[in-house]
């Protein structure tokens, strides 16, 4: 198994990627949680500590490197938990590497037809302005 980025652990665990790394790093919690099915479970960590204390910390790396460490282990010892914890890791990568999208609309009144879409290779802003009543037709002319 390819190591987890310690970035990556840290970006979850402090909450980066929105919403949806939030369901990853939940994802990961439960992944964690589950009851360890190996003989050296006693004497080995299910990583589940180091998990709590990058959560209360995400900033520290060294306790990022000792939840990877603990993962690493447990995915060695444990046939079931290493391809979950690969699948969970791709999916995370994939999270946060900016293959997602997340628009917002805010800051007035809108109407007609908005499309929002990704742009690759910077950053798009769509302003809608609206337009101008037209001029009254009844043959009068105003004076401004």
């Amino acid at each position: 198994m390819d190591p987890i980025s310690l970035g990556l652990l840290a970006a979850l665990a402090g909450g980066a990627g929105g919403e949806l790394g939030k369901q990853c790093w939940n994802g990961l919690t439960a992944l964690v949680r589950r009851p360890f099915q190996h003989a050296a479970a006693a004497s080995v960590s299910s990583g589940e500590a180091e998990l709590a204390a990058l959560e209360r910390d995400p900033q520290n790396t060294e306790l990022a490197g000792r939840l990877n460490s603990a993962l690493a282990v447990r995915a060695a010892l444990e046939p079931e938990f290493g391809p979950a914890l690969e699948r969970w890791h791709r999916q995370a990568e994939a999270a946060l590497s900016g293959d997602t999208l997340h628009n917002v609309i805010n800051g007035g009144t809108f109407s007609g037809i908005t499309i929002q879409g990704k742009v690759h290779g910077g950053i798009h802003q769509h302003q809608y302005q609206p337009q101008q009543a037209p001029a009254p037709t009844n043959g009068t002319q105003q004076s401004g």
